[in-house]
């Protein structure tokens, strides 16, 4: 083997093993310290019913998920705490598709939902947040399927939604992703 193939390797080596895929699950930001969690309703300025409920609701099951702490549903005698603000939930036609009758008008057949939350996980006592994000926006989307009157798709896909906003929302305050 030459000179230059064994510097070849070696520097593949050393490429690979720094590319960043050794720190998948390691990049943990929990204090050991808190071991109770409070997440107090979620605030609503969307105007959807109930939304505040089932995203609290969604991120204190992912919470106990995770196993490491105890969570309530509670602001006081807890050694951190999240509290988010919902602050805009759209729905928007995505794609269209024609009547079923020969006279009938075109209509949506895929919306996009999207829901955009202020939120902040804070140790208590403390004046910063160990993590926060004003503008942090998870999107979903559905199908209208023609016998529907597209109450049961959106209802499913607002459940899809905020179950992947709590799994990314707990992610990222504890992995630092």
């Amino acid at each position: 083997m030459t000179r230059g193939s064994r510097f070849g390797i070696l520097a593949l080596a050393l490429a690979v093993q720094g590319c960043g895929y050794a720190l998948v699950g390691r990049g943990v930001n929990v204090d050991p310290s808190i071991k109770r969690i409070g997440v107090p309703l979620f605030t609503d300025r969307t105007g959807r019913a109930g939304l505040d409920q089932k995203v609290t609701q969604k991120v204190i099951e992912e919470l106990l998920k995770r196993g490491r702490f105890e969570v309530v549903q509670a602001n006081t005698d807890v050694d951190a705490r999240i509290e988010g603000d919902l602050t805009a939930f759209t729905e928007t036609p995505a794609g269209f598709a024609p009547g079923a009758a020969a006279d009938a008008r075109t209509r949506a057949s895929r919306y996009v939902i999207m829901l955009t939350a202020d939120v902040a996980y804070t140790k208590t006592g403390e004046k910063d947040p160990l993590w926060s994000n004003e503008r942090f926006t998870v999107t979903d989307g559905y199908d209208m399927t023609e016998d529907s009157d597209g109450l049961m798709d959106s209802e499913q896909a607002i459940d899809r939604l905020t179950t992947a906003f709590a799994r990314r929302l707990v992610s990222e305050m504890l992995e630092g992703f």
